[in-house]
């Protein structure tokens, strides 16, 4: 794979305050060799101005009500023409290196399947530890950001369970690692793809609803269910004592 063209899918829905800075990010990259897809899920906000400013540089734009964030992601998926995808939300941005290190992992270790990144998430994230999969998902960097995977294991995988409105990529994470035995590799500590911003999407989920939804997507990819339950209650013991130190505190 000699200069793979990379395809970066961006979801996004009334952001009109991060998502010029996330264009920008990718007219700034290093490697040219891409494409920029942005799926809208029909913004109010003054979003669409900012979009129409840069239309140009898209390979492909639609606005249109969607369901949720992980059937937008499958609009982009089918979009895509580039050799490898990657996502990047509206709230997040790359740095200027990005791609071009992406771009040598994939030329460089062509038995790969996909790529974590280093990411700047509340604090830098790095590395890849798939045998943690089997007790918690906190095993990679990041989705948006840091996960990028060629679009032929894509295929294979297949696109992001919409029936999961929380956590579908764990999903996605579980089969490309356990059922289907993908390769990844991660980059190097020092090599940062860009920032995560906190405040996006998971940062509104209620704690109850990602657990059960985490809880569920093991169930369903058939993961022993005494150690599946265990897990969810070692989870919710540890938030409750959290949230009682913390109600102390106050």
């Amino acid at each position: 794979m000699k200069n793979p063209k990379i395809s970066i899918i961006t979801v996004v829905k009334n952001n009109k305050n991060y998502i010029e800075k996330n264009i920008i990010s990718l007219l700034d990259q290093k490697y040219k060799n891409y494409e920029h897809i942005i799926i809208d899920g029909n913004s109010t906000d003054g979003t669409l101005d900012i979009i129409n400013k840069y239309k140009k540089h898209f390979s492909h734009f639609i606005s249109e009500n969607d369901d949720g964030i992980y059937d937008a992601m499958n609009k982009g998926i089918d979009a895509a023409s580039g050799d490898i995808i990657g996502i990047l939300n509206s709230d997040d941005y790359f740095y200027e290196d990005a791609l071009k290190i992406v771009k040598s992992y994939f030329e460089n270790k062509p038995e790969i399947d996909f790529l974590f990144g280093t990411v700047h998430k509340f604090s830098l994230r790095y590395g890849f530890y798939p045998r943690k999969i089997y007790w918690t998902f906190n095993f990679y960097t990041t989705h948006s950001v840091g996960f990028f995977i060629k679009k032929n294991s894509q295929k294979k995988l297949g696109y992001y369970n919409t029936k999961y409105k929380y956590s579908s990529d764990y999903d996605l994470f579980y089969r490309m690692i356990v059922k289907e035995k993908m390769i990844g590799a991660a980059t190097k500590k020092n090599e940062v793809l860009g920032y995560f911003n906190p405040h996006g999407f998971s940062s509104s989920l209620k704690y109850i609803d990602f657990l059960n939804e985490n809880t569920q997507i093991r169930l369903d990819n058939h993961q022993n269910k005494l150690i599946v339950w265990i897990i969810h209650f070692l989870r919710l013991s540890k938030r409750i004592l959290r949230v009682i130190k913390e109600s102390k505190k106050k």
